[in-house]
């Protein structure tokens, strides 16, 4: 059940919306949530709930130990995090070490959203460590933070401490309402009308192989959109999903496609997952305090943790160590400096937006074979193609249209036109781009079906 499929859409969200405002207790309200969390988990992978529950469990003993004692307590932290790291790395890694050792592979099925409920089980965990009056003995009120349906399968990543107080007390109202269902409306556009339409050009290049350099260019480009768009409308959904029922989740982009280095762009991209990795590996490993070449060295390694976070192929290790090497560099030739100029600025943004688009072929890539003709096609390919598909076949004017749109609102346009448009002399004016939009999506739905979000697979 994804946030785009009518199933949820027309069924889910409208019961659970409906019957938590008819809940009179603030109490009633959270054991709705976190029922229907579970249930909305189940529908995906039913089999996979108890792992889940185990999961939510052994981080509510670990908190609950870690609160209780002051006696080895950075043991029991020590073997709380191994042991979520060990369920992780059994059902996200088996195979792929398998693999790699010449062993056959067993098969095993990625549980949903698994890397995300587990990294924000570890930060409790690690953040009761640190103070333990952080924790709670309440098993629900843990089990509403790590099952919270919005943003249970793909993030944004929330930290315990910043969820407790809503889960505790928290408000619901017209306006709230409002803003919460135009902003999951402006999520569902963006994953309907521009993610998915980018996306079966690049789906079809990067999957046909291509020597053409224009074929090339197209799908690295039309990758490079499609998974801004898709988790970006993702984390949308998910932000307003949880203003309609009270809880503010933090912001995931901030346009890192106007990023004016690679440094610059992690303070953009996937926010919630970098600031857990500054949180929990950058600074406990020193950070930037203990000269270059060790800031040097814990960048890279956390970057490189980055790149296996998103799965068990060498596509994505490289694709870590790719950003983490080129950020060092930022870093030790003072890059940053030169965006004290126009000109400096305008170069760094050509760079970030054409470095991060030759990484994200990696990352697309099936292997590191498949990237490397990819980016071989990039930049010594022909000009003509016999067969397959062509630049004809893909442009057509809806490919285009969203391509155009794609382009043009990744610096944050949008936005600007939204707050001019919505001037109080425009009072409507955005409800009824709200509803022109949603009806644009259910017409999408009803001729187009729909596509997993791309985080899925993480």
């Amino acid at each position: 059940m994804v946030f785009s499929s009518p199933v949820f859409l027309f069924a889910f969200l409208p019961a659970i919306f409906l019957l938590e405002r008819l809940c009179p207790r603030l109490r009633g309200k959270n054991l709705l949530l976190a029922l229907g969390s579970l249930v909305f988990y189940a529908f995906g992978q039913l089999g996979y709930l108890p792992l889940f529950l185990g999961s939510a469990l052994l981080n509510y003993l670990a908190g609950l130990a870690l609160q209780r004692t002051r006696r080895r307590r950075r043991l029991m932290l020590a073997l709380a995090v191994l042991l979520n790291l060990a369920v992780l790395g059994l059902f996200k890694y088996a195979d792929f070490v398998l693999e790699n050792l010449g062993l056959p592979p067993k098969g095993i099925l990625l549980p949903i959203g698994i890397s995300f409920y587990t990294f924000q089980g570890m930060s409790y965990v690690i953040d009761v460590y640190r103070k333990p009056e952080s924790g709670t003995a309440d098993f629900g009120k843990l089990l509403l933070y790590l099952a919270f349906f919005p943003q249970l399968i793909a993030g944004p990543i929330v930290k315990y401490h910043d969820f407790a107080p809503q889960i505790e007390a928290r408000k619901t109202d017209l306006f709230s309402t409002e803003q919460g269902l135009r902003r999951f409306i402006r999520g569902l556009g963006k994953k309907l009308l521009i993610a998915d339409a980018v996306g079966r050009i690049a789906d079809a290049v990067f999957s046909g192989g291509t020597g053409d350099w224009r074929l090339a260019w197209l799908g690295a480009v039309c990758y490079t959109l499609q998974i801004y768009y898709d988790f970006s409308a993702y984390s949308d959904m998910a932000i307003g999903l949880g203003q309609m029922f009270g809880f503010t989740i933090p912001e995931n982009f901030r346009h890192p496609y106007a990023a004016l280095s690679l440094r610059d762009f992690w303070r953009r991209w996937h926010v919630s997952l970098s600031s857990w990795f500054r949180e929990y590996l950058y600074i406990p490993l020193g950070g930037n305090r203990k000269g270059r070449l060790r800031t040097a060295a814990n960048r890279l390694l956390v970057f490189l943790c980055t790149g296996i976070w998103h799965g068990a192929n060498w596509t994505f290790v490289v694709w870590g160590l790719g950003h983490g090497l080129f950020s060092s560099l930022e870093g030790a030739l003072g890059a940053e400096r030169l965006q004290k100029s126009r000109l400096g600025r305008l170069l760094g943004r050509g760079y970030t937006l054409l470095l991060v688009t030759l990484l994200f072929v990696i990352f697309r890539a099936e292997n590191l074979a498949a990237a490397g003709a990819m980016l071989a096609a990039m930049f010594a390919g022909s000009a003509t193609r016999a067969g397959g598909v062509t630049l004809i076949s893909l442009l057509q004017p809806a490919s285009l249209l969203a391509l155009g749109l794609a382009i043009l609102f990744a610096g944050g346009l949008r936005e600007r036109l939204y707050k001019r448009l919505t001037a109080p002399c425009f009072p409507h004016l955005a409800r009824l781009g709200s509803l022109a939009l949603l009806a644009l999506c259910i017409l999408s739905l009803s001729t187009g079906g729909f596509h997993p979000f791309l985080y899925f697979q993480f």
